[in-house]
């Protein structure tokens, strides 16, 4: 049964590397969604600043035009690190598949063993019995 076990264990292995991978996509969104929420928070406050300061607001219009585009490259971020989290967890989900498939054929193995075992008991007991029948 070893080479069952070991496709157990490569099979847990890679789970375990997708789960990592994952988290780390995870973190890399969550981290573009921050950012996107701080430019967000930016602009109101440079709306409020552009309110209160005549001189300010002849800057807004670049200002605006500025926040928008790097609004604009965070979401196409965020769309790209959404595709490969979705991405990570289908590789995840394959890889749990199969992790499944191997501990169901070692645990089948493992019965087929242990019923040969069985097997074999009862035909040594068998055994044991069909000769001390024949010596009595």
């Amino acid at each position: 049964m070893g080479w069952r076990d070991s496709l157990v264990r490569l099979a847990d292995y890679e789970v375990e590397q997708l789960r990592v991978r994952l988290a780390e996509v995870v973190d890399r969104r969550v981290q573009a969604e921050l950012e996107l929420a701080l430019l967000h928070a930016e602009a109101e406050a440079e709306r409020h600043r552009a309110d209160s300061d005549v001189e300010a607001g002849w800057y807004r219009l670049g200002y605006l035009e500025g926040w928008r585009i790097r609004r604009d490259r965070l979401h196409e971020h965020i769309a790209a690190i959404q595709a490969e989290e979705a991405g990570a967890r289908d590789a995840l989900a394959r890889a749990f598949e199969d992790l499944k498939k191997y501990e169901h054929l070692r645990e089948v193995a493992a019965g087929e063993a242990r019923q040969e075992a069985a097997r074999l008991d009862v035909a040594a007991m068998d055994e044991l019995g069909a000769r001390r029948a024949a010596a009595r």
